[in-house]
């Protein structure tokens, strides 16, 4: 069968397999998650209450302008409602980017390793990934720049990155932004955002407002605890979101996720609660982790990346056995480190204690 020939390049994304057939698989009856940065404390309370009270409109079609969601944002941001974009995730606003600014043989730059999908979309629609190495765990900003070639169409960062939990500060961004283009567009990827103790963190917000060529995209998938309903936004000039919405579906927001987003942003106690559970989860693994000589990389994100003695699926594979899923890096040409998503304080015990069984056979 015929396909298109960039297709041939690209691995489809590896999901996890759901909890419940782990369970089955590896006849046991607990098994933690702590793979995926999901929100441990579960999805925003405001959410789950607008999400109960529209379920009887679900015979209805969403509204494809997300006209209440677009009014929280703007109410948010002191942003026009014509700046935002509303994805099915963030991740479908990235495609978004790469499917209406990548043409064939265009250039896009992103830091590596960093998220996964960025490679995936870029050769999805024609486009050249040109990978610049991380420095020490976080963006080179300054050999990105320097990677710039007149096919240079787009610039992926994530901030944090995933799947370092590193970030770039304020004074970092503006320095590189002054050696980009105004033809070459920026997509600042801030998943994490909500989860940010660092004061070196900018304030993308404001710079779209003087940078028209920049891209601010947000989830609700980590902090507000949606993962499962699937939604996230981009914010822009009003050319870069006009464009993006000529390539969007029509429907690509279903009506629970739209309502449940609007609510989630006034949720400030949940918010609150989930980062200071964040901050906490870190101080703690941080202590453990050291204690047994195990280097992790230190993160402002709900994720922390360590080492390991051995391949991060060698760790993955004993873990699963004892009921703990992490993130072994191999597609990051990460082969010896996990990423491992900071749970609540008996999860993250939990974890410690079957790391002490699969690494060190016991307590040191």
């Amino acid at each position: 069968m015929a396909n298109k020939k960039n297709l041939d390049d690209i691995e489809p994304y590896r999901a996890g397999k759901p909890i419940e057939e782990v369970k089955r698989e590896m006849a046991l009856e607990e098994v933690v998650k702590m793979a995926s940065n999901e929100n441990p404390l579960g999805p925003s309370p405001k959410a789950l209450a607008a999400v109960r009270k529209n379920l009887g409109e679900i015979n209805h079609y969403p509204d494809g302008n997300c006209f209440y969601l677009k009014s929280a944002l703007e109410k948010k941001w002191d942003l026009d409602k014509d700046c935002f974009v509303i994805g099915n995730g963030s991740d479908e606003i990235v495609m978004l980017m790469a499917a209406t600014f990548l043409d064939e043989g265009d250039e896009a730059i992103i830091g590596w390793p960093s998220f996964v999908i960025y490679p995936l979309v870029i050769k999805k629609f024609g486009g050249q990934v040109v990978l610049v190495k991380l420095k020490d765990f976080r963006y080179d900003l300054s050999a990105m720049a320097k990677a710039l070639t007149k096919n240079t169409k787009l610039i992926f960062i994530a901030n944090p990155n995933n799947p370092t939990g590193t970030i770039i500060t304020r004074d970092e961004m503006n320095k590189f932004l002054q050696e980009i283009p105004q033809s070459v567009l920026v997509v600042f990827d801030e998943a994490y955002a909500e989860l940010v103790d660092s004061p070196s963190y900018p304030e993308t917000i404001n710079l779209i407002k003087e940078r028209p060529n920049l891209v601010m995209l947000r989830s609700f998938s980590k902090a507000y605890g949606l993962a499962g309903l699937r939604i996230g936004y981009g914010a822009g000039s009003k050319e870069i979101i006009g464009y993006l919405n000529k390539m969007r579906e029509p429907f690509n927001v279903n009506k629970l996720a739209q309502m449940a987003a609007a609510a989630a942003l006034e949720d400030a106690e949940f918010l609150a609660k989930t980062k200071k559970l964040i901050q906490t989860g870190r101080k703690y693994l941080y202590r453990a982790l050291r204690k047994r000589g195990i280097n992790c990389i230190p993160t402002e994100a709900n994720f922390i990346l360590m080492e390991m003695p051995l391949s991060g699926e060698e760790v993955f594979e004993r873990m699963l056995k004892k009921g703990i899923i992490v993130r072994p890096l191999k597609e990051y040409h990460l082969e010896n480190y996990i990423r491992l998503t900071i749970g609540k304080p008996n999860h993250n015990r939990q974890f410690i204690e079957v790391l002490d069984k699969v690494l060190f056979k016991s307590s040191p």
